[in-house]
């Protein structure tokens, strides 16, 4: 698909008033007079800044001692990293908060900076937000119609993924590309933020893939050592790319983006308090309210604005913000969605939604931001500090039923071996004689695999998935059966025919899809279809970043296990018992959320 070159290109400028050097409310100057309701970690670590344009000649002190001069231009910035960052090595908190742990946190504040920035730079009186959006070709082509796709739909579909960047001189494409790792948590929209060292926030955002958005010329404007992306699934049709991440706003003390995964349960109410006091809003999103949260608050320091933001969220979030000079990471309380950290091989730091992306860019794993966390990154370092009193852990499980690569490891478990541990379980408590299994791919591909090891069974490929098949086709005139399903996945006659098959998937929802597949087993030539299912029935809808269907569509809340049988016409049929699910889970069960299993929700805007 073609990107048109044509955009629609807006921007403001906004001059903030002068605050003074140092004295009550200077945002990482000064302190603060009082407390504000959290605690701080700590430990600050310096973080080397590298200009990409001009000379650039400091002497680096570590521990009180000079140890590196460095000067570079852009033409050698590269052995400048590697020379500066071997002499004095850019170190992440490697635990969070001690007090992460405890039911409560008191109320200080750190009242002394550790380490002054490195490099002075003259702070900007004047911030520019340049902003472009890019839509591929309209789908309405007169010979073309959208077709339901009913292979994708009838999976929980996860609203998105978001990458941070922080001290990189090539910070657009590693974002680019860490978010073509999370391509498969959302397919719809994409966008990067970048903060240029002048105090430019520069954003460019669109629909479609991340390879379809982005292209050489695009990142090319994208410049600065810092940005956050983010990539969107969404069924907003129309009103789509208005919705699409990072949102840029400005507020009176300069610029923020932010980028959002997960779902806040309170978003209407705090939404409509908001409209009731005159606030317009932009988008459809929940994530708009974050914005309008910390333009809100009267604190001056942006730390104090996010956490007197979050203090007033209900729900699922792992948030990136980026300013003119910082990059924040926020997790929830109940550490519903996941981030993780780590750290590149010449020091810059990357928060990702799953390692998946930190492997393609070569940034070592340090560890998870945890529930109720928050970690900011400016010229004085990294802090970690505990964001709000928390409760136990309530971890999405379906990221490691569905959501999540098998090579991510997400919340602190290995994706691959949770899914053939799951198949494993499936063959020991619901054995079934066959010749063959076989999976649902892609994501039942794992969990086939530990069934028929478990079995003893051959695992083969008998179902064909087509990665090259998007939103919009051509039908012939002349209806063909099933013909959405037939476009993604194709069945294996030479592996079904005359076969006693086992076909494993990781979940069912509507089970339209489900009832499809056994048909083209079927006619494929399968003597017998038995499904096993890698979770357990899926009787609830979730409210904290999964778009799921209402209860009333869940076909598991609405009949038993052998009526869903007789339904989608396979000759057996079993679910992953939720109970086995919570024993192989094993001391982490407590900390996972079964909401969509069980209907008790952690936490509701009641």
């Amino acid at each position: 698909m073609t990107v048109p070159q044509k955009s629609c290109i807006s921007s403001s400028e906004y001059t903030p008033k002068p605050f003074p050097e140092s004295g009550p409310h200077v945002d990482g100057g000064g302190v603060p007079d009082r407390g504000y309701g959290f605690d701080m970690l700590i430990e600050l670590i310096p973080i080397k800044h590298l200009d990409q344009t001009n000379v650039v000649t400091t002497t680096i002190q570590a521990c009180g001692t000079a140890v590196a001069t460095a000067s570079t231009t852009n033409t050698n910035l590269a052995s400048t990293y590697e020379d500066v960052i071997a002499a004095t090595p850019i170190s992440i908190p490697t635990t969070a908060p001690t007090h992460l742990s405890d039911k409560t946190c008191s109320n200080t504040y750190l009242k002394t900076t550790l380490f002054k920035p490195l490099l002075t730079k003259t702070t900007p009186t004047s911030f520019t937000f340049t902003h472009q959006t890019f839509s591929p070709l309209s789908a309405k082509n007169p010979i073309s119609e959208s077709y339901p796709d009913e292979y994708d739909d009838d999976k929980p579909r996860e609203e998105c993924g978001v990458v941070g960047i922080y001290n990189d001189p090539e910070a657009s494409r590693i974002c680019y590309l860490g978010l073509h790792a999370l391509q498969h948590r959302g397919q719809e929209g994409a966008g990067i933020v970048t903060a240029t060292p002048d105090g430019v926030l520069k954003s460019v955002t669109g629909v479609g893939l991340v390879s379809e958005i982005f292209n050489q010329s695009k990142l090319n404007q994208l410049t600065g050592n810092n940005a956050i992306g983010h990539v969107r699934y969404s069924t907003a049709g129309q009103s789509m790319l208005k919705n699409v991440q990072p949102f840029v706003a400005s507020y009176r003390f300069g610029h923020v983006a932010v980028a959002h995964n997960g779902n806040l349960v309170n978003y209407q109410t705090l939404r409509a308090e908001f409209e009731k006091n005159g606030s317009i809003f932009a988008t459809s999103s929940d994530t708009e309210v974050v914005l309008h949260l910390i333009a809100a608050s009267q604190e001056r320091p942006f730390l104090i604005r996010v956490i007197e933001a979050c203090m007033k969220l209900k729900g699922a979030y792992s948030l990136v913000f980026l300013t003119e000079d910082k990059l924040v990471a926020v997790r929830d309380p109940f550490g519903f969605r996941p981030l993780v950290m780590g750290r590149r091989r010449y020091g810059a730091i990357v928060f990702a939604l799953e390692t998946c992306a930190l492997d393609l860019v070569e940034v070592k794993y340090v560890r998870e931001v945890e529930p109720g966390e928050a970690v900011i990154i400016d010229k004085d370092g990294v802090q970690s500090m505990c964001l709000l009193p928390h409760a136990e852990p309530k971890s999405c499980v379906f990221e490691h039923i569905y959501f999540s690569l098998p090579n991510s490891v997400v919340f602190g478990k290995s994706v691959y071996e949770s899914r053939r541990k799951f198949g494993e379980i499936l063959a020991t408590e619901s054995p079934v004689d066959c010749d063959v299994v076989i999976a649902v791919p892609d994501s039942g591909v794992v969990a086939a695999i530990g069934y028929a090891n478990k079995a003893g069974v051959p695992f083969q490929q008998g179902l064909i998935r087509s990665h090259y098949v998007g939103r919009t086709f051509i039908e012939p005139s002349q209806q063909i059966r099933d013909f959405g399903v037939k476009l993604k996945v194709s069945p294996v006659r030479a592996v079904l025919e005359g076969k006693r098959v086992v076909v494993v998937d990781d979940s069912i929802v509507r089970g339209t899809t489900s009832s499809k597949i056994v048909r083209m087993l079927k006619e494929a030539g399968a003597k017998e279809v038995h499904m096993r299912i890698a979770s357990p029935p899926i009787i609830a809808s979730c409210y904290y970043g999964i778009d799921t269907p209402s209860s009333e569509e869940l076909i598991s809340n609405r009949m038993s296990v052998e009526e869903i049988r007789e339904f989608i016409g396979c000759d057996s049929l079993a679910f992953l018992k939720i109970d086995s699910l919570k024993k192989m889970l094993a001391g982490d069960s407590p900390n996972f959320c079964y909401a969509c299993f069980s209907g008790n929700y952690p936490e509701l805007d009641c």
